[in-house]
């Protein structure tokens, strides 16, 4: 018996390397379904062999085949890599390949809850394993996109964490400003008290947010907010965007907050 093992496994281990090589000759040929098959097809002859670490690997290979054909079936590929590294005590690398989910999620398959799962997911992984830099870019992914369906508690819980992370970190500490920053954008998109709060509360916690320009343009949209002054708004708006321009985030979350003015039209003009 033991002689009919071995010789199954040679054989399991020569279609192995057929199937990579056929994998690899679709690929030359930009057949990204067809090397996606036969990676998937390599993958499971290794995990028949106990050759978790190649099953794995040729998992992936085969997503990212697909990930160019059929991004459903390069997303269940990953996940099967990702099962295999979580069951070997790999985390680091799982978390990698959930952020290229949460990526399919994001372009591909224009699904942004399943997007944040994933990004979330990592973030997880990588505190478990203190790669706290690594978590925290998960996390702003997932306060960003949180914000724009209009999970604001979520994305100010996050915003708040990460600003507070780094603000004693000399590296980083100029982040914590944006970080902050958008903290009281979301706040004051639900309530312009709150935001007022929220902005001393930072003051006070992080000096330096007192002098940016995004803590004096806050005030000034408080005070148009607070006057009803759209014009002023758009105004206070104008000129920051002047020297650091607003990208696609930002402007949605200021065009939010000033459709809260009364008998505004709907533009930052």
């Amino acid at each position: 018996t033991e002689t009919v093992r071995s010789f199954i496994d040679t054989k399991v281990e020569e279609a192995c390397e057929m199937y990579a090589r056929a994998a690899n000759m679709f690929k030359m040929a930009k057949n990204w379904s067809a090397a996606g098959n036969a990676f998937c097809q390599a993958a499971r002859l290794h995990m028949q062999l106990q050759n978790k670490h190649d099953s794995a690997t040729s998992f992936i290979d085969a997503g990212n085949a697909f990930k160019k054909a059929d991004p459903q079936e390069a997303i269940k590929c990953l996940n099967a890599a990702i099962d295999i590294y979580t069951d070997m005590g790999r985390f680091t690398i799982a978390a990698k390949h959930h952020i290229t989910i949460a990526e399919v999620y994001e372009s591909e398959l224009v699904d942004i809850e399943k997007a944040i799962a994933h990004y979330e997911q990592a973030a997880d992984y990588y505190k478990g394993e203190e790669s706290n830099s690594s978590a925290n870019k998960c996390l702003l992914k997932v306060a960003s996109y949180s914000a724009q369906l209009e999970q604001y508690p979520k994305a100010i819980e996050i915003y708040e964490q990460v600003g507070t992370n780094t603000m004693d970190n000399p590296l980083l500490k100029y982040s914590a400003k944006e970080y902050f920053f958008k903290a009281s954008l979301c706040h004051f998109i639900v309530d312009e008290l709150n935001a007022k709060l929220a902005v001393g509360k930072y003051e006070e916690m992080f000096p330096a947010f007192s002098d940016s320009r995004e803590c004096k343009l806050l005030k000034k949209l408080l005070e148009a907010h607070e006057e009803q002054n759209a014009e002023a708004f758009t105004e206070a708006v104008k000129e920051f965007d002047s020297i650091s321009r607003l990208d696609q985030w930002l402007t949605t979350m200021l065009l939010r907050i000033k459709k809260t003015i009364q008998g505004d039209e709907d533009d930052l003009k």
